[in-house]
C-alpha cells in the first residue's frame, strides 16, 4: 500500500473509530482526539481532571476500539515498583520464575500517579521511556504498541507526590478534562442509569497501529513548519532573544527541545487524520496547548493575576 493510500485509509478508519468511541463517551471530543493522536505518535499522555469525568471509561473504551489489551493500575502511597513491573518467585521446582506485573499490556491507565512515592513513579516512567523493564538482572521487552495514560486529580494536594517538571516532560500531551455541558450530562445520566449496554467494536489491530506509527514518522514536513515549531518553543523561554515581554513577565521556565520534537510529531499525526499529506502551521497550533502546557512553569505574578497557561501559549501564535 502506498503512503498516500495509507493516509486515506487512516482518515476513513479514524472516522469509524470516533463513532465507536462516541457510543460510550459523550462529549470530551478534544480529550479523545488528543489521546488517539498520542497513541498514533507512540507517545504517552497525562490526563488531568476532577473525579467522575469518565477518565477510566475513556481509556477502556479507546483500548477496546483499537483492539488493544488494557490494564488499570490504581496508585497508592504503599505501592512498590514490583507491584507494577512484576517479581520473581520460587516455584514448586525450586527455580525462580518471573511473574509479569500489570505493566505488561498495550494500554496502561496509571490512575492518580501523584498518589504514589517517587520510587514507584520512577519505575513506571523508566518503563515508559525504555519500553522495557529490568528485574533481577534480566531484561524484559514490553509488548508494542505500549501507551501510558496517567491521571492526576487537581483538587487534593495533601498526601500527594507531584511529578517534578523533568518527569512531566516525558509525557507527550497533558490533556485537561472539562465538565460536560448540560445537554451532555443529561445524555450521560440517561445512558448510565438504564439497562442497555453499548458494545464497542475493534477498528484496528496492534499491528495496524504500529504501521500507523511508522507512517506518521514518514510524513514529510516543510522547513518553514519545523522552524515555526522551534520558534514557538523558543518564545516560551524567558530572557531569550525570542521571548516577548508577556513571557518575561509571567514565566519562570520555558519548554525544552523535547517540546519541539513532539510538536512536529503531533502535527504530522494531526495532519494525517485530517487527510493532509504534510502538516502546516495550523496543525502545529492545533496541538500546541496540550504539548506545551505542562512544560512551562508560571511565576507567582501569573498565579496572582489569574493568567492561565492557555492564555500564555495562545499569546505566542
Amino acid at each position: 500500500m502506498s503512503d498516500v493510500k495509507a493516509v486515506n485509509t487512516l482518515v476513513e478508519k479514524y472516522s469509524q473509530l470516533q463513532q465507536e468511541i462516541g457510543k460510550v463517551i459523550i462529549g470530551q471530543q478534544e480529550a479523545v482526539n488528543y489521546t488517539l493522536l498520542s497513541i498514533f505518535c507512540g507517545g504517552h499522555s497525562l490526563l488531568i481532571g476532577v473525579p467522575g469525568l469518565a477518565k477510566t471509561l475513556l481509556v477502556n473504551t479507546i483500548s477496546s476500539a483499537l483492539g488493544l489489551h488494557f490494564n488499570r493500575i490504581q496508585f497508592t502511597p504503599d505501592l512498590m515498583p514490583s507491584d507494577i513491573l512484576g517479581s520473581e518467585i520460587l516455584d514448586e521446582t525450586r527455580h525462580f520464575k518471573f511473574i509479569k506485573g500489570p505493566i505488561f499490556s498495550n494500554i496502561i491507565l496509571a490512575d492518580e500517579i501523584n498518589r504514589t512515592p517517587p520510587k514507584t513513579q520512577a519505575a513506571l516512567l523508566e518503563a515508559m521511556q525504555e519500553k522495557s523493564v529490568t528485574i533481577a538482572g534480566h531484561h524484559y521487552k514490553l509488548e508494542l504498541p505500549f501507551f501510558v495514560l496517567a491521571t492526576q486529580n487537581p483538587i487534593e494536594q495533601e498526601g500527594t507526590y507531584p511529578l517534578p517538571e523533568a518527569q512531566l516532560d516525558r509525557f507527550m500531551f497533558s490533556i485537561y478534562l472539562e465538565y460536560p455541558s448540560f445537554e451532555e450530562e443529561v445524555q450521560v445520566v440517561k445512558n448510565t442509569t438504564s439497562i442497555t449496554e453499548q458494545t464497542v467494536n475493534p477498528i484496528f489491530s496492534s499491528d495496524e497501529i504500529l504501521e500507523i506509527q511508522k507512517l506518521i514518522r514518514k510524513i514529510p514536513v516543510a522547513d518553514n513548519v519545523v522552524e515555526y515549531a522551534v520558534g514557538l518553543v523558543g518564545k516560551t523561554r524567558p530572557n531569550s532573544d525570542k521571548a516577548t515581554d508577556f513571557i518575561n513577565k509571567y514565566i519562570d521556565w520555558g519548554a525544552g527541545p523535547r517540546a519541539s520534537q513532539n510538536l512536529i510529531l503531533a502535527a504530522k499525526a494531526h495532519a494525517a487524520v485530517h487527510g493532509k499529506y504534510s502538516p502546516d502551521i495550523e496543525d502545529v497550533q492545533a496541538v500546541a496547548i496540550p504539548i506545551l502546557s505542562h512544560r512551562i512553569v508560571k511565576n507567582y505574578k501569573a498565579e496572582a493575576e489569574g493568567v492561565t497557561v492557555k492564555d500564555i501559549i495562545s499569546s505566542l501564535f
